[in-house]
């Protein structure tokens, strides 16, 4: 269910606002950046979500492989 906001905004932000964003994806836009600010990510089922991916954690077996000498070869 949505519900309707009236906010106040300085001209500017809602001119560019309009410019960038564009007229009828201002919400959405507004609702993007706010979300993970007031909602509870539910990290568990993200990160389940990422170790499902068995490419990705291919790539970051690998990434963390590699780095293993960086950290050998760094002077103390």
């Amino acid at each position: 269910m949505q519900k309707k906001l009236t906010i106040t905004l300085d001209e500017d932000v809602y001119d560019g606002l309009h410019k960038v964003v564009g007229r009828r994806k201002i919400s959405q836009f507004i609702e993007e950046l706010v979300r993970p600010h007031v909602i509870e990510a539910d990290l568990e089922a993200g990160y389940q979500a990422m170790a499902a991916d068995v490419e990705r954690e291919a790539d970051a077996l690998e990434w963390s492989e590699a780095t293993v000498g960086d950290a050998h070869d760094a002077t103390r």
